[in-house]
């Protein structure tokens, strides 16, 4: 019998409508990412860091604090600056539950738009900075682009990726070694529509033919 203990999961929340229109903002997502990679932070930092004042910083915290993405981190605050830290909860964005809902549809795309520019904002950094041989070979930014796969079959795919990942997802206390630093995983997966031959454009009306004739 093992001596580990399992790690206590983070309880789980679905973000509703209310909760989403809390986040739906560029500054607040940017925030919200900030916390979530470096850890804590008070106000001033987090300023320094967005090129944004103190005033508007500490205003848009008590928004992500009000709709239950940060809480407080009395340990670490004075009573001359607060800081804050990521909610120890998982945060559930289903997308179906704002398909059909006018009002809230648009701080879903808001959101959305600003979480796939985080996206391509991480890798653009990772590619401009400056790595040592060892970690250039070791990361990667590769695609796959010859599958066809039904829904079920995508949702499959994704489900044994989220599986490898998190066989390798070290808990808290665990020891990652002397030269182990943060790693993000980025995963996009999604369906892409078909074009036309006329879309696409044919041999006979001037289009690029590829592959053998």
């Amino acid at each position: 019998m093992s001596d580990e203990t399992e790690p206590t999961p983070k309880p789980t929340r679905r973000v509703d409508a209310r909760s989403l229109r809390g986040l739906a903002h560029p500054l607040r997502v940017q925030i919200l990412e900030l916390l979530t990679l470096d850890g804590p932070a008070n106000a001033t930092g987090l300023a320094e860091r967005l090129g944004e004042s103190t005033g508007t910083v500490s205003w848009h915290l008590r928004h992500l604090a009000e709709h239950g993405f940060i809480e407080e981190d009395a340990e670490r605050g004075t009573r001359r600056e607060r800081w804050w830290r990521r909610a120890a909860v998982v945060n559930e964005l289903n997308t179906a539950d704002f398909r059909d809902d006018p009002a809230a549809r648009g701080a879903f795309n808001v959101y959305l738009h600003e979480l796939v520019q985080q996206l391509s904002n991480r890798v653009i950094t990772y590619v401009n900075e400056d790595w040592d041989d060892a970690w250039r070979e070791a990361g990667t930014i590769a695609d796959w682009l010859d599958l066809r796969l039904t829904p079920d079959q995508l949702r499959a795919l994704n489900a044994e990726l989220a599986a490898v990942v998190a066989r390798h997802t070290t808990g808290p206390d665990a020891e990652a070694g002397p030269d182990a630093l943060p790693v993000v995983v980025q995963l996009q997966s999604f369906p892409r529509k078909e074009r036309s031959s006329k879309e696409r454009g044919s041999t006979e009306r001037g289009g690029t033919k590829r592959g053998p004739a």
